[in-house]
């Protein structure tokens, strides 16, 4: 193979061994700088090109892909703004262990500090965010040097996915030609026309990566498992509490420690373990209610746990973080990183070790105890919370009404993503556990509610299951340039705008009792999205009362092309519904 000139060999060799480790999608956004990247890339002919306008919905576009595989989906821009553009994703991606690698495009070194145009310090431009940065040295046909990159692209891949997976930024310095343009071979900007011939381990690389990386999982000592086994076997009233993870606890896992303790689960929506067929095969209940109990006048009478086994990251509800707050039990955290998921600060054991070997570990060694009535308190408490969110299946004046609806009505199987703020919250408390294959995701690690829409459009992506997209009208708005990847990466979705008009979030804080709440906290904008259907190629659909949505939602996941379902609510009325039905199931727990 013959290379026009060492900008076009230096990134076709990093493609190459990018493939090589399993790469087979890439964001390209437009730039100058980024040249030889975006062509190496796009004339691979193993790897599908998603094109971006805005490296903000790239990035999150990437990270959606990469929630739903595992596997990092690299990011090219050219230098300058663009690149800071990837932050806020990139942010995301730290926090909750997403693999993504991110290819900046560079000036040559002397250009900084000099007020060249489009040139800004790249160097560890994301800080502590990344697991791993290393600034590319310029390219060079010198064989030291692309055995090195090569080098470089496998470890980014592994530092990417390893045991604690998440971001990794190569930047990565050009000069000019950036295209593929012809230079002779005696320029130094040349490659010699015989670089193949004499250099082939360099040119073609190895069968497979250059560097193959064998990522283990850390898993406790004998002594440790019996540790935690005895004070599972003790346990008189004990939980498996299941926060949001990608790729934490497996199903199979968790049902084999299910059987062997007996213990209840309360499972986070984003954890994926309140979905799925296990629901309705494991003995001991899978609780997706517990929001609205938990910690209150309903379970005031109830003794604390004595044993809690904690899976993932925080929950998403914040009675059952202070619930585990208050009890007072012995709670271990399981997390293969090591690191604190645990913001309230009452666990007492941390056990660094894999999820899925810890749970069939201590399944192997537990002896179940009488737990059978501290189950059925926790079956009971389900049963009164989803009959009372049943009893209001007709009425159409609550926001979380409709996140009922979704998780009742979504395919099986399906991708859901839910938007932060309210939608997340309904979502825990109003999804109710079944046995579809569901896949629910969200972007729970910085919580914001930038680049919702561009993240589910990526995990889409990466899947043939239908894509349900719930989302607020803020965040649908801060991500209305994410609806253009519809058409450019072809993808589908139902999406469901639950539109309050602004803030619906804020009115759960003491400052809606303030006068400065309604434009500086709640920001009403009406703003109409209806148009967003033509800018987008889209069909767009309002929606009034439940009975309508639920027809126009089995309608629209199952056709092609992309629905927005758009379904107007009074913000503070679906908060006096919400707590008027959590105050009716505290009331029936409490009295039985």
């Amino acid at each position: 193979m013959s290379h026009p000139n060492v900008n076009t060999l230096w990134a076709e060799t990093l493609v190459d061994e990018l493939v090589a480790g399993g790469v087979d999608a890439a964001c390209l956004s437009p730039g100058s700088r980024s040249t030889p990247l975006t062509v190496a890339f796009a004339e691979h002919p193993d790897v599908q090109v998603f094109s971006h306008l805005d490296e903000r919905s790239a990035a999150f576009f990437a990270l959606g892909r990469a929630r739903r595989t595992g596997r990092p989906t690299p990011l090219v821009c050219t230098s300058g703004t663009a690149a800071a553009n990837f932050h806020p994703a990139v942010i995301e991606a730290n926090q909750s262990g997403v693999p993504m690698l991110l290819l900046t495009a560079d000036r040559p070194p002397e250009l900084i500090d000099s007020g060249a145009n489009q040139t800004v310090d790249q160097e560890k431009l994301y800080g502590d965010s990344v697991r791993w940065y290393r600034d590319m040295p310029e390219p060079e046909a010198e064989p030291r040097k692309v055995r090195m990159l090569r080098t470089t692209a496998a470890r980014a891949l592994g530092e990417s996915t390893g045991v604690d997976p998440g971001p990794v930024h190569l930047n990565c310095r050009f000069r000019k030609p950036l295209e593929p343009t012809p230079v002779p071979a005696d320029d130094p900007a040349g490659v010699p026309d015989d670089w193949a011939e004499d250099h082939p381990l360099e040119a073609d690389g190895r069968d497979g990566p250059f560097v193959q990386t064998s990522t283990g999982r850390p898993t406790l000592d004998e002594a440790a498992h019996e540790r935690v086994a005895r004070a599972i076997s003790d346990a008189e009233r004990g939980l498996v509490v299941a926060g949001p993870a990608d790729g934490g606890l497996g199903r199979d896992a968790l049902g084999r420690l299910v059987e062997a303790t007996g213990f209840p689960v309360l499972a986070d929506p984003l954890s994926d373990l309140r979905f799925g067929p296990h629901v309705d095969a494991l003995d001991a209940p899978v609780c997706g209610g517990y929001d609205a109990y938990v910690g209150s006048e309903a379970t005031a009478a109830w003794d604390d746990p004595d044993v809690v086994l904690r899976f993932g990251a925080s929950p998403t509800s914040k009675p059952l973080r202070q619930y585990l707050r208050d009890a007072d039990c012995r709670q271990f955290v399981v997390d293969p990183t090591g690191d604190w998921t645990e913001a309230e600060f009452t666990a007492t054991d941390l056990l660094v070790a894999d999820e899925d070997a810890t749970a069939l570990a201590l399944a192997d060694r537990v002896e179940g105890a009488g737990l059978e009535p501290w189950r059925d308190r926790f079956a009971a408490a389900e049963r009164v919370h989803w009959q009372a969110v049943a009893e209001r299946r007709t009425e159409a004046d609550w926001e979380g009404g409709v996140l009922s609806d979704v998780f009742e009505n979504a395919p099986d199987p399906a991708t859901v993503f839910v938007s932060n703020s309210m939608p997340v919250r309904d979502a825990d408390r109003f999804g109710r556990p079944r046995s579809a294959d569901l896949t629910v995701l969200g972007n729970r690690g910085a919580s914001g509610i930038d680049g919702v829409t561009s993240t589910a459009l990526g995990a889409g992506s990466a899947t043939e299951d239908p894509l349900v997209l719930v989302t607020g009208d803020l965040a649908y708005y801060h991500d209305m340039n994410g609806l253009l990847a519809l058409g450019r990466c072809a993808v589908d979705a139902t999406i469901v705008l639950v539109n309050n008009d602004g803030g619906g979030i804020f009115h759960v804080l003491p400052i809606e009792a303030h006068e400065t709440f309604e434009e500086q906290f709640k920001t009403p904008h009406g703003l109409d999205f209806g148009p967003t259907g033509d800018l987008y190629g889209l069909e767009f659909r309002r929606i009034d009362g439940r009975d309508d949505f639920r027809a126009a939602f089995n309608e629209s996941v199952t056709r092609d092309g992309t629905q927005v379902l758009e379904v107007q609510f009074d913000a503070a009325e679906s908060h006096e519904v919400r707590d008027a039905l959590a105050a009716r199931v505290r009331e029936a727990i409490a009295s039985r």
